[in-house]
């Protein structure tokens, strides 16, 4: 999972980024309304946590102008603004969740999956094709022998094969998913991590589309 963290405030920031990377979960950190607007343009997404209160651009006008453009991107509003109007305001802007701060770091990680499992739908919660077995909820990936350990960026390749079945990504976007788009890029990082859920998983498990770039098949 890729997540857009939008908030000014360093220490609550880093916690957050902190406690999310613990998790497997890759952080685009940001502190101000435009650099978000633009990462939000440039770069994909499985979810945003927006703080209201920003400088150079209100978090309000970002999720308005997100809604407005037609994106469906799982929006969790992280804000100080607690008053019932505020956050009814903020829930009809188009954000579905809202924490006060301050909040558990638990209970933000708790909602952000809920958040990127509806999105997803229930269909994608099980990936399956053969014998392998892969929950994006829990990250347990299974075969007939049992368990498969992947390292977190192995993860970080698959989960984002496994959201798509069947949708071709190219390497720099799965190059995005290792390393963030603040990332220093690792040179043929993208073809390590796939030689090696390859030996776990099989050499046909991940498809190779020449020039393009890789792809698992949808089932089903």
């Amino acid at each position: 999972m890729k997540v857009l963290l939008v908030e000014d405030d360093t220490m609550i920031g880093e916690n957050i980024q902190i406690a999310l990377e613990g998790e497997a979960i890759l952080v685009d950190w940001v502190t101000n309304g435009v650099t978000a607007e633009n990462a939000l343009h440039m770069h994909s997404y499985d979810a945003l946590l927006l703080d209201l209160s920003l400088p150079q651009r209100d978090g309000m006008d970002i999720l308005r102008a997100l809604r407005s453009r037609g994106d469906s991107l799982p929006v969790l509003v992280m804000t100080a603004r607690d008053t019932v109007a505020q956050r009814v305001l903020g829930l009809h802007a188009g954000a579905d969740d809202y924490l006060v701060k301050p909040f558990d770091l638990d209970e933000l990680i708790a909602r952000l999956h809920a958040l990127v499992r509806r999105a997803r739908g229930r269909i994608e919660l099980l990936y399956k094709n053969g014998d392998i077995a892969i929950n994006s909820i829990t990250k347990e990936v299974t075969n007939s022998h049992g368990q498969i350990i992947l390292s977190s960026r192995e993860w970080a390749i698959l989960d984002a094969l496994i959201t798509r079945p069947g949708a071709i990504l190219s390497r720099s976007q799965l190059e995005e998913r290792l390393f963030g788009w603040s990332g220093e890029v690792e040179s043929n990082a993208v073809e390590v991590y796939i030689h090696g859920l390859r030996k776990k998983l099989g050499q046909k498990f991940i498809v190779n589309v020449r020039g393009v770039g890789y792809m698992i098949e949808k089932t089903g």
